[in-house]
């Protein structure tokens, strides 16, 4: 059975839905102040905007764009104590458009200097052991095996990141992509498989003080500056791993230990398409409502995404390329509803 600490997960992580008014206006309601908000326009094709208290308000990076970060006030402005202050842009606070938020809370700060290969660079983070997630602001030097710092007291399980200053798509470290992760990265705006190249992640595991980056420009060019988002696994909580597909509509049951809130997958040995669902979208089983984080789409809802988010996982329920191709491989990244026992010793049921 599955333990966990964390027994109410809507402390750390929440989906938040609105509808925007077309005016400057905070949202409430997340439940806690997050620290990492990304927004995505349900009813139109505008861009998936990402803001986090590291890079601060007004500062925004995209899932499906490589764009340089921008800075401009008409998006998230302020993080609040229950959520966030939002400006007029459409791609935020279009009137009667409606947004789904993610939101993750980190909250303890600090910041330091890189180590290991090279010159020591200046970095600055935010991080919830409890919750196992942090984001960390790094300058690059230029040199393999450069150490970033995460402060997540663990190994991280999967790791997020985005140069700030420059075009550059975000990538993505997942431990189980592939035979070797350590050299494995994925593309968060492109459909493209697995890429393999030593010079993003160094040929080098992270470890439970630091995530390490090669010579590659997009991760670590020198006095370029990155955001990275790095989770590690929690019981009851999050879990980052992969399954195989069976090409059948009675397809694969995924074991979370947690009735999932969240759930992202993303086929890894083919094209496949980084598939978002969540538990406030789709409230009943089989959840239906999908987006794609590397796509523009809103909201489309259809038999061919089906799973059901179960008490202790999820389980296929269609026999779309996305998410069950026989034989194939996904990564996934999910958060807990509800964790399968509680440290109170209850178990969840499922919806």
């Amino acid at each position: 059975m599955a333990y966990t600490t964390i027994n109410k997960s809507t402390d750390y992580f929440n989906t938040k839905l609105y509808t925007g008014n077309g005016s400057v206006r905070t949202e409430t309601g997340v439940g806690f102040q997050p620290d990492l908000t990304w927004i995505k326009d349900r009813t139109g094709t505008n861009a998936h905007v990402l803001t986090d208290s590291v890079r601060g308000a007004n500062k925004q990076i995209y899932t499906n764009l490589n764009n340089a970060e921008t800075n401009a006030s008409g998006y998230l402005t302020a993080f609040a104590s229950d959520g966030f202050t939002l400006g007029t842009d459409g791609a935020v606070n279009t009137n009667s458009s409606n947004y789904a938020s993610w939101n993750w809370k980190a909250g303890t700060t600090g910041s330091g200097t890189t180590a290991g290969s090279g010159t020591g660079k200046s970095y600055s983070y935010s991080v919830n052991t409890t919750a196992g997630f942090s984001i960390v602001s790094y300058t690059g030097n230029g040199t393999s095996g450069h150490a970033i710092p995460h402060h997540l007291g663990a190994v991280p399980s999967m790791i997020i990141l985005k140069q700030r200053d420059a075009v550059a798509d975000t990538l993505v470290y997942h431990h189980k992509n592939t035979s070797d992760p350590k050299t494995d990265f994925l593309r968060l705006k492109s459909n493209n498989a697995t890429q393999d190249e030593a010079a993003i992640w160094n040929d080098t595991a992270p470890t439970s003080t630091y995530f390490y980056v090669g010579s590659e420009t997009t991760v670590n060019g020198n006095n370029n500056t990155f955001i990275a988002y790095c989770f590690t696994e929690k019981t009851g909580y999050s879990k980052f791993g992969s399954y195989t597909g069976n090409g059948n509509a009675d397809g694969t049951f995924v074991y979370t230990g947690f009735k999932p809130a969240f759930i992202i997958n993303k086929k890894t040995n083919n094209t496949g398409q980084w598939n978002i669902q969540d538990n406030k979208r789709d409230v009943d089983n089989p959840a239906l409502i999908r987006m794609w984080a590397d796509g523009t789409d809103g909201d489309t809802s259809s038999t061919s995404y089906s799973k059901d988010f179960l008490s202790n996982g999820f389980k296929i329920r269609n026999t779309n390329g996305n998410d069950n191709t026989s034989g194939d491989t996904y990564i996934y990244m999910a958060f807990a509803e509800a964790p399968l026992v509680g440290s109170n010793n209850v178990p969840c049921t499922a919806r």
